[in-house]
């Protein structure tokens, strides 16, 4: 997702889209991990958009921390 698109989301939706992406990373790691990807490409792109989406989440002050296990 594009820095414009997630800056256009609302609070609840970048938390909603900070939970995915964190699931999705986690899955492509694992992937990874177990030999089963077979697009490396997607594993870069899936944390820079995790990165993205936490870095707009700080500039607004919320709370990334709690996102984890909530």
């Amino acid at each position: 997702m594009k820095t414009k698109d997630l800056r256009d989301l609302s609070d609840d939706e970048l938390i909603d889209h900070i939970r995915t992406q964190r699931r999705d990373a986690f899955g492509l790691r694992f992937q990874h991990a177990t030999g089963e990807l077979e697009n490396t490409a997607g594993l870069s792109h899936s944390k820079r958009d995790l990165a993205r989406a936490l870095t707009i989440a700080r500039e607004r002050g919320i709370d990334t921390h709690t996102l984890r296990h909530g």
